[in-house]
């Protein structure tokens, strides 16, 4: 499942889920949490399970539950997992526990298991349980993390400098996340960027993104899906420079390191190449 970019829509606005299946993102996230009102949350479940039952599923359909302790989470799931969606995401999320949690509540109803995307800094308890996740690895889409809950949970006035950028607790809340998605072998999910008519903050945040390791990035405006599938989307020389290793290293399997445009590459580099190839939709 390739997620580059995940679109944000709202369970309860039957007319954007149409009009978004068509503006190129990997994967749409069915929201039944944060933009959905109380007095709305029934509605929202009828209209995202009757989306989910009618759309022949040309890119992947997530749901985005009430969080575990919510009011609305078995109400969501006896909604949502009749209708098979292509996977989960659970908000505030706090470690291998949360997604066991909720694995033993579909275990129950006797029906489909999606995957599970969980949003793992949400709260204070949730950075403690970062590197836990690989222990249900299997159950796991990928790892992403958020920088709005995280600061109202203790009090903080903001998470962001006035430039934009993250200030220090929650560069380590980023940092820890990507580390852990990256423990688990599953796709490390880089969070919201907010300003959403500022395309080129946004093009700059989601470079420094790709190249920190993150593999994809949550959008929510139709108008950020090209710019970040652009920046999570190797470039042709990058494609060529990986090609260019995993072929020698085929054509010299017993080279623990070789020589390449002059310089020197070994396994990591390797690793790098058929992971960057992969993502480029190419075998490796």
């Amino acid at each position: 499942m390739r997620l580059r970019s995940l679109l944000f829509v709202p369970g309860d606005r039957p007319e954007r889920m149409e009009k978004a299946i068509h503006f190129g993102a990997d994967a749409l996230i069915l929201d039944l949490e944060d933009s959905v009102t109380a007095d709305r949350k029934n509605f929202a479940r009828d209209v995202t399970c009757a989306f989910l039952e009618r759309i022949p599923r040309p890119l992947p359909l997530f749901v985005r539950i009430n969080p575990l302790g919510s009011e609305h989470l078995e109400a969501d799931l006896d909604a949502v997992i009749r209708a098979a969606p292509d996977g989960l995401m659970l908000p505030k999320a706090e470690g291998a526990h949360s997604v066991s949690s909720l694995i033993d509540r579909l275990t129950t109803r006797g029906r489909h298991q999606p995957p599970i995307l969980p949003v793992a800094t949400e709260t204070p308890a949730a950075i403690f349980g970062l590197g836990s996740y690989a222990a249900v690895a299997e159950n796991l889409c990928g790892l992403t993390w958020g920088a709005e809950d995280l600061p109202a949970a203790i009090g903080a006035a903001t998470s962001r400098e006035q430039d934009g950028q993250f200030t220090a607790p929650y560069e380590l809340a980023r940092s820890l996340s990507l580390f852990a998605a990256h423990a688990a072998g599953v796709a490390a999910i880089e969070t919201i960027y907010p300003a959403i008519r500022d395309l080129d903050g946004l093009a700059a945040f989601a470079a420094r993104s790709a190249r920190d390791g993150f593999t994809g990035m949550m959008a929510i405006h139709p108008t950020q899906v090209p710019v970040i599938n652009q920046a999570f989307a190797p470039s042709a020389d990058a494609v060529a420079s990986a090609r260019q290793i995993v072929d020698a290293f085929q054509a010299n399997p017993a080279a623990g390191a070789l020589q390449v445009d002059g310089k020197m590459i070994d396994a990591p580099h390797l690793k790098q190449a058929r992971a960057l190839l992969a993502r480029a939709g190419e075998l490796a």
